[in-house]
């Protein structure tokens, strides 16, 4: 087991503790905002969805996305293309 600093230690390629759960559960969000708005998408006006896609991004990401990321992925759900957000249980090491 490593431990890379307190909350967060790495065992088995895996990453362990307080920090990966907390980032196991913003990216649980950050799925279900995006379920949600590809739910909806004919409900919303273009401006809405990119606003939808860039809470889901912020949720996740702890920051401001990118705007061409936020685009790109409004694009996609405008044009029916299936988002997929997979979360595992466990938070994988690079």
């Amino acid at each position: 087991m490593t431990f890379i600093q307190p909350g967060l230690r790495v065992q088995d390629d895996f990453a362990e503790g307080p920090l990966a759960d907390a980032a196991l559960r913003r990216a649980a969000r950050a799925g279900q905002l995006l379920d949600e708005l590809q739910e909806r998408v004919g409900t919303m006006t273009d401006v809405e969805l990119s606003n939808g896609v860039n809470r889901a991004l912020r949720c996740f990401m702890r920051r401001q996305p990118h705007a061409d990321q936020v685009q790109g992925i409004a694009a996609q759900i405008r044009r029916g293309v299936r988002v997929d957000w997979p979360v595992t249980d466990r938070l994988a090491c690079a």
